[in-house]
């Protein structure tokens, strides 16, 4: 993929953590200059201290933090100073793009509000992230994966509700910001007006309900726990073990998937039986549907019986942990490397996308 689109860019970033700087990474990967301004009185991005046990201790930078911050310059820059301060106002007046994620009032004490970046730089992209838009909370991921309904629909049962082991809010915030900058992008394109795209970790989590805002608001059902399964479909998210012990995961989505499920199972009556001939007839009967398909598919073994799957299109997957998809060569393509503060950056690339013309 051709990465140079924004090879003529200048992004400046005033942003810690995840949402905010994986913002910045997605146009450093575009090829964009991107600046990383770091507290020079807190020693940098909080992240470059959050270690695992296993992580070296002089180690400049965690894995978290190499996660989002490949293909940028660090500048630390105490912003309470004059000099520094007046440091970040040049680098900003050549700037294309600013992404900031402070809490409610603090960019403006800071001076580094809209309207006092527009001021001298009146062609200025200026991208916000806050955490409950003019609420001053302090926003961490769980605290919101908690009340955006996340962690209420997500784990095996009613009172064993767990987070999504991945700050999936902050990245839900940065994928709406970076869609935010672009459409902003266009328009500056054409009136070359300051803009302002702002965007909140609350809002980003309620938009990203999706179908299980859409149950409730229009069903009135209110989504539980179910561990793998989905409400709507079955059989969705159940889980078979197989004759060598491999896990597979079943995604069958339509009355046609599963006819040819039982099919190749050499259990064809099952699709036929009045129970589960239909989603809505297996969603009810989940529970003895699931129990002839555990006999069934515990007879084989997982890769024999996946392909069997893929070749008459059963949409199905192997259950793999993070060491075993690092060994398939398409997850191997999306590594990418550098050498930063004298220690090798690796990290997965956020663009998943592929343009071609």
């Amino acid at each position: 993929m051709d990465t140079n689109y924004f090879k003529n860019y200048k992004v400046v970033e005033l942003a810690s953590v995840l949402a905010g700087p994986s913002v910045g990474m997605f146009f450093a990967e575009m090829g964009a200059e991107v600046i990383k301004i770091e507290n020079k009185a807190l020693g940098g991005d909080v992240t470059r201290n959050w270690k695992l046990a296993s992580e070296p201790k002089d180690h400049p930078f965690s894995a978290y933090y190499a996660s989002v911050n490949w293909g940028k310059k660090s500048v630390f820059l105490n912003l309470k100073e004059q000099e520094d301060y007046h440091k970040l106002l040049e680098e900003i007046k050549s700037a294309d793009i600013v992404i900031v994620n402070y809490k409610a009032d603090d960019a403006k004490k800071l001076g580094v509000d809209f309207e006092t970046l527009k001021a001298i730089n009146p062609h200025l992209i200026y991208g916000e992230i806050t955490g409950f838009g003019e609420d001053k909370r302090i926003a961490y991921d769980i605290v919101l994966q908690a009340e955006s309904g996340f962690i209420s629909m997500n784990g095996k049962s009613k009172g064993e509700e767990v987070k999504i082991p991945i700050a999936l809010i902050d990245l839900f915030a940065a994928h709406q910001l970076k869609e935010g900058i672009l459409v902003a992008l266009i328009q500056n394109s054409k009136n070359k007006k300051a803009t302002k795209v702002s965007v909140s970790l609350f809002d980003s989590a309620i938009a990203a309900l999706a179908n299980q805002a859409t149950n409730w608001l229009m069903g009135k059902h209110v989504p539980q726990p179910m561990g793998t399964l989905h409400p709507n479909i079955a059989p969705y998210g159940e889980r078979f073990k197989c004759k060598d012990g491999k896990e597979l995961i079943l995604a069958v989505g339509s009355d046609k998937q599963f006819s040819k499920l039982c099919a190749i199972l050499k259990e064809e009556s099952i699709s036929k039986d009045e129970k589960y001939a239909t989603n809505q007839n297996r969603i009810a009967n989940r529970a003895s549907l699931d129990e002839k398909l555990t006999g069934l598919i515990e007879r084989w073994d997982a890769e024999v019986l996946l392909q069997e799957f893929i070749d008459h299109n059963v949409p199905a997957g192997i259950l793999r942990d993070i060491s075993q998809v690092f060994e398939v060569d398409k997850a191997k393509a999306l590594i990418i490397e550098e050498q930063k503060e004298g220690e090798t950056l690796k990290t997965i690339s956020g663009n998943a996308f592929r343009i071609s013309h």
